[in-house]
């Protein structure tokens, strides 16, 4: 059981991390702090800000992932998201997108330091909420026993204390964003051995965490840990986190009592919000390993789709529960 300093954080993952994932996810747990998908801080400056931005109170704790590399925009930029009432501000150092390197920002910047910090500098100066860094342990030819701790000494000299850093080191050139999330190995040893060496920073362990156990097992000095697909493709293990990392009573909701909510959420949504529809893609592994979650899942994706979002939650859900009926009455 962790204190309530410690951090457990669902990632910020492009086209997954909307609104209304973030709402799920917050019915499975009142303790994670939640992130935004990617925003870059001219899209933050310039675009529908209550679109990129806009959440609902329910979420709270959560913070505004920004991508960029000039300090000045960067620092507009983290102003509007602390105006909009977010927890955190995040500069994102890790993701490895041709579309981000092309834009000087993400993994690439493990290589400008310097620049990390003037970036960091700046948002810190502009608001009165914590300004974080989610970093790669390192990136192409870089050595991540080296590479990593300049960047953690550099950028905490400029005043930063908390770092989540993905733990594998990032190819800019030969893989793409997705091997970049599986092929280069992990090095959870290193991210500890910054803890001992840098021990007044605050280290949240990322990168390739499958269960809560594993976290536990991995997380040894650290302060906190961040879980990304493995929590968006089996929701349920979030259900768990409040009572194992932060002390609270045990979870007595079912996943059918998740489903109501759901429901009730749609039902709210639904008639202002039409992005609400992505609802049902964020929900599909609520059943992951029970019976009938193969069921639940084609009727969320290939159901009747002039239904509305709440009515397309329902219909899966009886189409599930009578084929579990079924299974108990005519057991093979």
């Amino acid at each position: 059981m962790k204190t309530a300093s410690f951090t457990f954080a669902i990632a910020p993952m492009m086209d997954w991390t909307d609104r209304h994932c973030r709402g799920f996810h917050r019915m499975l747990s009142g303790r994670a702090l939640l992130y935004s998908e990617m925003v870059v801080a001219d899209a933050v400056i310039h675009g529908n800000r209550e679109y990129l931005l806009g959440f609902n109170e329910a979420e709270h704790p959560v913070a505004l992932q920004i991508g960029g590399s000039d300090p000045g925009k960067l620092a507009e930029a983290a102003r509007i998201g602390a105006d909009f009432g977010y927890a955190e501000i995040n500069l994102n150092v890790g993701c490895p997108s041709d579309r981000v390197q092309s834009g000087r920002f993400g993994a690439c910047l493990m290589a400008e330091p310097d620049l990390v910090a003037e970036c960091f500098a700046a948002m810190q100066e502009t608001v009165d909420i914590p300004v974080t860094i989610k970093c790669r342990i390192g990136i192409d030819e870089q050595e991540p026993a080296d590479a990593l701790p300049q960047f953690l000494r550099t950028v905490s000299a400029a005043g930063c204390e908390r770092f989540t850093v993905h733990a594998r080191k990032a190819w800019l050139k030969g893989l793409s964003p997705k091997e970049n999330r599986s092929v280069p190995p992990l090095d959870y040893d290193l991210v500890r051995a910054m803890k001992s060496e840098f021990p007044d920073l605050r280290l949240i362990l990322n990168g390739g965490l499958q269960t809560l156990g594993q976290g536990q097992t991995e997380l040894g000095n650290l302060d906190g840990l961040m879980y990304g697909r493995a929590a968006y493709h089996n929701p349920w293990i979030l259900s768990q986190v409040d009572e194992m990392f932060f002390g609270a009573a045990p979870n007595t909701k079912t996943r059918e009592d998740i489903v109501r909510e759901l429901i009730k959420y749609a039902q709210t949504t639904q008639d202002t919000d039409p992005t609400v529809r992505a609802l049902s893609r964020h929900i599909m592994g609520l059943f992951h390993g029970e019976k009938g979650a193969r069921l639940w899942r084609r009727n969320l994706s290939e159901g009747d789709r002039s239904l509305s979002p709440s009515r397309r939650i329902l219909a899966a859900f009886a189409a599930m529960q009578k084929a579990r009926d079924q299974a108990r009455e005519n057991p093979a």
